[in-house]
């Protein structure tokens, strides 16, 4: 039997910003100042793919390029070098055509219009793509509202009048309303109370289940990834570090990077324990090591891995992972 093709496939993507010299600093240059322009390697060669209905959480430390990613998937970026396809056709930002992937942000008060009425930013992006008509918006964002749990007669209020808890469900709601086929979740429940946050992972899980939705969910929390994802990708400095399900990446996480961020999750079998962070600072994307890019807080690390790149590869049943203590 022929497994599924995925819905999602991310292939070597790569994600460069360069930063030009201005007239100063190329007169400078010529003058044999040691100037030059900054490129942030902000994604890697990074691939993975996502089947349909499927939830894969995206995880690793801030400045590890996920949100640069999750901006690339949605089409937000265009990739520098590689492809992202979606049931596959090349995801693309086009204009008249409807997005069929959509992303929910961290902070939804400054992705709202704060001049708009909420109702308003909802119905916008149906009725410009034509899902929808004029007349029959303020029904569709009421069924929307009402759908995200908030009271339909919420569309004629502005961002600033409600809850933090609140505006994460109105990004959800404005996020549905183009009926995309994937979503991407930017840490769309970092900025909540813990209280509120298992709140809207219920509403996510509710939702997956009556939409049959499928996620990207980007966050640096490892509890609530376990809560919501099938899979999980474990990204270090712009690249992939390991690939695998849930339960067993969890139990038995093979990449010294990953053996360490999950010894850091508190658990109640742990009460006592001095936690202690990873040892080191992430290195810059500006001018990121040689070899694996997690060599230098690695307690592991042999001369090889300071100058040649693991390759992500299978060391288990569906499980990945790019290290060279695995060739041993």
């Amino acid at each position: 039997m022929t497994a599924a093709a995925p819905l999602l496939s991310v292939r070597a993507v790569s994600r460069r910003f360069v930063r030009r010299l201005d007239v100063i600093e190329k007169f400078a240059a010529r003058l044999g100042s040691s100037v030059r322009e900054q490129v942030v390697h902000a994604v890697d060669r990074v691939s993975f793919d996502v089947a349909d209905g499927e939830v894969v959480g995206l995880v690793g430390e801030s400045g590890c390029g996920k949100s640069t990613l999750g901006r690339v998937i949605a089409g937000l970026h265009p990739p520098t070098e590689g492809e992202v396809l979606l049931a596959g056709e090349r995801v693309a930002l086009e204009p008249g055509r409807r997005p069929p992937i959509q992303m929910i942000f961290q902070d939804p008060f400054a992705s709202l219009n704060p001049r708009m009425r909420v109702g308003d930013a909802i119905a916008e992006a149906p009725v410009a793509h034509g899902l929808v008509s004029r007349a029959d918006a303020q029904e569709h964002v009421a069924a929307l509202l009402r759908q995200v749990g908030l009271d339909p007669a919420y569309a004629r209020r502005y961002p600033h009048q409600f809850s933090g808890g609140q505006r994460a469900r109105i990004g959800i709601a404005r996020a549905l309303a183009v009926q995309p086929r994937f979503l991407v979740c930017d840490e769309a429940v970092a900025a909540l109370d813990v209280s509120i946050q298992a709140q809207v992972l219920n509403l996510f899980m509710g939702l997956r289940e009556t939409l049959g939705l499928t996620y990207l969910f980007i966050s640096h929390d490892l509890g609530v990834v376990r809560h919501l994802a099938d899979r999980v990708v474990i990204m270090y400095l712009g690249r992939v570090v390991e690939v695998g399900p849930i339960g067993p990446l969890y139990d038995a996480p093979n990449h010294p990077y990953t053996q360490a961020l999950l010894a850091e999750v508190p658990r109640l079998d742990r009460r006592g324990r001095r936690y202690q962070p990873i040892r080191g600072e992430i290195p810059s994307p500006l001018d990121p090591p040689p070899g694996c890019h997690f060599h230098p807080r690695c307690p592991h690390a042999t001369a090889r891995c300071r100058t040649e790149a693991p390759a992500l590869r299978e060391v288990a049943p569906g499980r990945m992972s790019a290290c060279h203590l695995n060739d041993a």
